[in-house]
């Protein structure tokens, strides 16, 4: 049996033991282990995963993960999620779909303190829903809206899975963080452009309910509930780009910032709370370090079988221009998105895809935008839709799978606009880290 043939069989045992529900990390060893000891034999195979999973962990950018959770589980008890969806909804006040405008941006706000999609949707469906159920609001619009927004915490830093881009990729955690910003929010203002038009086309999706137009100060009033998290930001961002912090000495600092700020504001109630969002925090760390040990185990084995690179240099020699290999690429991770968690489409595709960008030309920071926003998109859609058994799992009973499908796929389309403005203009992505990381 040949390296290729090993290779190719390593990557259908990692689907094959996937549609049998096992955890993604576990997949990730077990179809690594079978490919390796093929080729090296066991005691190679267990070796390698040792060496992997000592000097993955070992890396410095690994330590700033655990911190940026344990600041996003600070801002979750600490209620700036709340204070952002109180404030952007004060500025917003009398826009129509103002509440669906609010979460947008509220999440958007959220996404700088926090870092997961799937716990802003959960805390947003929490805030936001009621909200929205209380004055009518057609639910696959409340709902989609949610589930949507609530993925710009993967876009918009610190973003955990820009972090897991840079390790496969070896590029600069800051220099992805700082594209991610522009990128985030003009996704965040296509939503609400998009929603303020179909509720003004159709005003039942979303009743006016405001029965008095707000002053300026009473705006800048709402308003100044996001100062919390605009704190918090600029002790990250500004203390990164500002040559102060390093990414986990900026985690480190965002985590104290968050945790000191909630106590002052008395939304850190008790000393329990602090123990449990600690506690919540380990568990997430070894969850997301078990499958990124797994896959950076998995993508070290598919580069020893070669196929990766036969793969990339029999693509590389497919006589069709630079654009069409990369919107090949990119149709691929949609799809894969559909099925597989993001770390997974990174494992399997990186290795084989990152060198062909390389080679083509193509900025690897931009491509890491990219590839983010294949993320995002398939974090809503069907089958896996995370972000949606998120939302359904706040909705409840009165709230269908289908009802949330439904409601993601105008989003889904303003993804997709957002999408080909980053493949057409790509100084959207590389402005910014361009300007603050020369």
């Amino acid at each position: 049996m040949n390296f290729l043939t090993i290779g190719s069989l390593t990557i259908l045992l990692l689907l094959f033991t996937m549609t049998l529900g096992i955890p993604i990390g576990t997949a990730f060893i077990l179809s690594g282990l079978l490919g390796s000891g093929i080729l090296i034999g066991l005691n190679g195979a267990l070796s390698l995963l040792s060496q992997t999973a000592y000097h993955a962990i070992a890396t410095p950018t690994w330590a700033c993960i655990p911190l940026f959770i344990l600041m996003g589980a600070f801002a979750g008890i600490g209620s700036f999620a709340a204070r952002a969806f109180r404030g952007v909804y004060g500025l917003t006040h009398g826009v129509p779909g103002s509440l669906g405008v609010a979460t947008c941006f509220g999440c958007a706000a959220f996404g700088a303190i926090s870092g997961s999609s799937i716990a802003a949707t959960a805390i947003f469906g929490k805030l936001a829903l009621p909200e929205m159920a209380k004055y009518n609001y057609d639910k696959k619009l409340a709902t989609g809206c949610i589930a949507s927004a609530g993925t710009f915490a993967s876009m918009i830093p610190p973003s955990m899975m820009f972090i897991i881009y840079a390790m496969f990729t070896q590029t600069s955690v800051g220099k992805l963080f700082a594209a991610g910003i522009i990128p985030g929010l003009i996704t965040a203002t296509v939503y609400s452009l998009m929603i303020i038009y179909r509720v003004k086309k159709n005003p039942q999706l979303a009743p006016r309910f405001e029965k008095e137009s707000w002053s300026f100060s009473k705006r800048l009033s709402e308003g100044s509930q996001l100062w919390p998290i605009a704190l918090v930001a600029l002790i990250v961002l500004g203390g990164m780009y500002g040559g102060l912090f390093t990414p986990t000495e900026a985690a480190a600092a965002g985590s104290f910032a968050t945790l000191f700020i909630g106590w002052r504001l008395k939304d850190v109630k008790s000393f329990r709370e602090v123990v449990m969002a600690m506690k919540d925090s380990a568990n997430t760390t070894a969850m997301i370090f078990l499958i990124n040990i797994g896959a950076l185990y998995y993508s070290r084995v598919l580069a020893i079988t070669r196929l990766p690179a036969e793969l990339s240099r029999m693509i590389d020699a497919l006589p069709v221009p630079s654009f069409v290999i990369l919107l090949a690429i990119v149709l691929l991770m949609f799809f894969l998105g559909m099925i597989m968690v993001p770390v997974g489409i990174y494992a399997l595709t990186l290795p084989i895809v990152y060198p062909i960008i390389l080679r083509l030309g193509y900025d690897p920071i931009w491509f890491g935008v990219i590839c983010l926003k294949m993320t995002e998109i398939g974090a809503v859609t069907p089958p896996v839709g995370l972000n949606v058994f998120a939302m359904k799992g706040v909705a409840g009973k009165d709230v269908s799978l289908e009802d949330i499908f439904a409601g993601i796929w105008p989003f889904v389309v303003c993804d997709l606009i957002v999408l080909v403005a980053l493949l057409l203009f790509p100084g959207i992505a590389t402005w910014l880290p361009n300007l603050l990381l020369k």
